[in-house]
């Protein structure tokens, strides 16, 4: 049930980006204006654009315009990023118990499966864990940054704009921004890993191969894709470092276990105690 619950997250996350992908490549590429229509050419990808080019004027240019619109989303998501932050260690939490139940109704049969697949939402359930949690930031942040994408390329002063030695409607001739989107992206995903009680091959490919492909893609988008990226993981970096510190959470985890055990000594001791005073 689980392995197949992974599975169906996978395939639905590829589904939701291909479908994401094909339903808004088929808009309108026009440049945006003010008579632009329709939901997601006006009330989206326009506004959006305004609003970029309302914190450039106001915020020191269309590079710090980008930057503080990325921590404006990120701060707006942040109550759904801590939602599933804590989805994530309670699920982590209960692998042993997941784990065990695999083990009990190893069998594979089909009243195994059911009793497993019971077992499993009741612990759900006592754990507070919703298993599709983690579904949620993808779903949200596809569109937003596409908002971004349309809203700097059909922005002709978007997309002529300049950062630095950076023309943010091309991608960064000196591959400095995607270094940097690729290493924020592996810091990101080597911390949220990292307080994993169990780590397999998916795991590790998953940490090393996102920052790889985060940086072939970012040598051809433009640099204003690629600073959304760099801004976004170096806020995910310090995120989850103040709700998701797996330093505490494995030292905490250490302690919880060292009193369990010295509570399993304890417990030994009194009953040899209780042992030799009933010989005695």
């Amino acid at each position: 049930m689980k392995k197949s619950r992974k599975r169906l997250k996978r395939w639905l996350s590829l589904l939701s980006i291909v479908g994401l992908t094909f339903l808004l490549t088929a808009c309108s590429n026009a440049p945006i204006t003010s008579h632009s229509t329709g939901f997601w050419d006006h009330d989206i990808v326009y506004n959006c654009s305004r609003f970029i080019i309302w914190l450039s004027k106001n915020f020191g240019g269309y590079g710090m315009g980008i930057i503080i619109f990325t921590i404006i989303i990120r701060i707006i998501l942040l109550p759904l990023m801590w939602y599933q932050t804590k989805q994530t260690v309670k699920t982590q939490e209960i692998q042993p118990q997941l784990k065990a139940l695999q083990q009990k109704y190893s069998s594979r049969d089909r009243d195994s499966l059911m009793k497993m697949q019971e077992e499993q939402r009741k612990l759900y359930k006592e754990a507070g864990v919703n298993p599709w949690a983690t579904m949620l930031p993808l779903l949200v942040q596809l569109p937003v940054m596409w908002a971004l994408y349309q809203a700097i390329w059909r922005t002709n002063e978007l997309r002529s704009g300049t950062f630095l030695w950076l023309q943010l409607g091309h991608p960064d001739p000196y591959y400095v921004l995607p270094i940097l989107a690729a290493l924020f992206t592996l810091a990101s995903s080597w911390l949220a890993m990292a307080s994993m009680p169990e780590k397999n091959g998916m795991t590790t490919a998953m940490t090393w191969g996102m920052p790889i492909m985060i940086f072939f893609m970012a040598l051809k988008f433009s640099a204003a894709i690629t600073l959304y990226w760099v801004v976004t993981n170096a806020f995910q970096v310090i995120q989850t470092l103040l709700i998701q510190n797996p330093f505490k959470i494995n030292r905490e985890r250490k302690e919880k276990a060292a009193a369990e055990q010295e509570r399993k000594r304890k417990i030994r001791r009194a009953k040899r105690k209780a042992l030799r005073k009933h010989r005695h």
